[in-house]
């Protein structure tokens, strides 16, 4: 990537030499470049919010900048860039989405996410931070940029206006207004469960911003939910598991399972202990922030629950399940199985009988099915 602090070189994580997707794109490089240009200062607490896979505060490494992100991945694709580039190492305070965030923001900078929800939540508790000589540049390409995501900044932090368009990317320019009267986030939502979905019929869900079907439960989970193996009791994961509907599910029916939890979302990670907690009086189950199920053992695992993403950002990818069906097939005992709801015309039969050697139609209707693979 080309800066006016030099040309970094940049990847996502994990690196993957088929990936040819790239860790940054032009709003990186346009929010940089207009850094330099207007001389911004970056001598106090420059903030870099949703950041992906590190590229700003790589570059602005020099000025010992924050970065705030939800994303497990983008935080250790951060520390392999910050390694590469030679950063002197805590030159980037890593925070997370749950973190408290610092007390005075000199300098804001916001790769606006994919997740509107999101943005509300952090703007609201950033806002306490940023003062009125608080410098505020928001970046995104010109389809991830609307007329709500302005508003929001409009109606958090203060007046907003967008710059022109370059390379299909645009700036989002916004002056801070402290007398602003702010509204109540509604973060985390809370809501209750219909029934006829099984064990976790007229439960609590509580889901904090960004993830997935914030205020209602989705169609695949819920038809996902309808067809879970019967209670078998061991060690069950919950992979990729948004609020945790799903392995709260077994917990109900099994009280003997051991659940883990996991997510590469610290935002869905805090929602799956929320939501299991809300339901569950007694149980063992153990909540982790990371890459899918590297760092479990090998063979430890007696059965895995995937509803697998099919989108890194904005990019359709079949990268992140492909990890997730191989990191599943290693952690699985021999007779450990492999359980998958995904949209029909995903084809995931095909690559769980290419990885497995098996795989069964379990349940279908007109948009999911739930394949079954297990590990001979």
């Amino acid at each position: 990537m080309t800066t006016p602090w030099g040309e970094p070189a940049l990847t996502r994580f994990p690196e993957d030499p088929r990936d040819r997707l790239r860790a940054w794109d032009a709003s990186d490089e346009y929010l940089l470049r207009h850094l330099a240009e207007e001389r911004v200062p970056l001598d106090g607490t420059v903030v870099a919010l949703g950041d992906r896979w590190g590229a700003l505060v790589t570059a602005l490494a020099a000025h010992r900048p924050v970065q705030i992100t939800d994303s497990w991945l983008t935080r250790e694709a951060t520390r392999a860039n910050l390694a590469r580039a030679g950063a002197e190492p805590g030159a980037v305070r890593l925070l997370t989405t749950q973190d408290p965030p610092p007390g005075r923001i000199d300098v804001l900078l916001v790769r606006v996410p994919k997740s509107l929800a999101l943005l509300e939540d952090q703007l609201l508790r950033l806002a306490p931070a940023v003062h009125a000589g608080t410098v505020v540049v928001g970046t995104g390409m010109v389809k991830e940029i609307h007329t709500s995501t302005l508003q929001l900044f409009e109606r958090i932090l203060g007046p907003t206006r967008t710059s022109l368009a370059e390379k299909k990317a645009r700036l989002i320019f916004c002056t801070p207004d402290p007398a602003l009267e702010r509204p109540a986030g509604p973060w985390p939502y809370v809501y209750t469960l219909p029934e006829g979905i099984g064990p976790a019929s007229g439960g609590t869900v509580v889901n904090h911003a960004g993830v997935f079907c914030a205020d209602r439960l989705d169609i695949g989970t819920r038809f996902f939910l309808r067809h879970l193996p019967d209670g078998r009791g061991g060690r069950v994961v919950d992979l990729g598991c948004g609020n945790g509907v799903v392995g709260t599910s077994v917990a109900l029916a099994d009280p003997g399972a051991e659940v883990l939890f996991v997510d590469e979302s610290f935002q869905a990670v805090a929602s799956a202990e929320a939501t299991y907690k809300a339901n569950v009086a007694s149980g063992q189950a153990e909540f982790r922030v990371g890459d899918g199920l590297a760092g479990v053992p090998s063979g430890s695992v007696d059965l895995v629950l995937n509803n697998p993403p099919f989108h890194s950002h904005q990019a359709t990818t079949d990268a992140t399940a492909r990890r997730m069906f191989t990191g599943a097939r290693r952690a699985l005992r021999p007779g450990g199985e492999l359980w998958v709801v995904g949209n029909r015309h995903l084809g995931y039969h095909v690559k769980l009988r290419k990885l497995f050697g098996n795989s069964r139609l379990v349940a279908s209707d007109p948009k999911f099915v739930v394949l079954k693979a297990v590990k001979r």
